[in-house]
């Protein structure tokens, strides 16, 4: 199971606002059944490796079909093959090894 780290950029639009190019993808991932989050500088995937770049392969050119001229895309992959693991699990993890340190530091 991977969790993909995506971030489209288009850039060469008529309009510093990237709003509407960011909900025609989230439609698209919704149409495409994707498990997804939406997050203030990207979205994170979840599924197979093979699956989710198959996936940002189709969104990748949803700016471009929008008008953009020039569209920049960051992709980071954390592939984890000895369990499995979702989007959330890792805040959980440092959440739950601060959440004693944050009650012992009472003054």
């Amino acid at each position: 199971m991977a969790i993909l780290q995506l971030t489209i950029i288009p850039i060469g639009t008529s309009t510093p606002s990237l709003g509407d190019y960011i909900v025609r993808i989230q439609q698209r991932l919704t149409a495409m059944g994707a498990s997804f989050s939406l997050n203030d500088m990207g979205t994170l995937l979840e599924g197979e490796a093979i699956d989710l770049l198959r996936i940002v392969s189709a969104l990748y050119e949803t700016p471009f079909e929008d008008g953009a001229m020039r569209v920049i895309t960051q992709i980071s992959i954390d592939d984890r093959r000895d369990k499995t693991i979702h989007i959330g699990d890792k805040i959980q993890s440092v959440t739950n090894k601060l959440s004693p340190s944050i009650h012992s530091s009472t003054p």
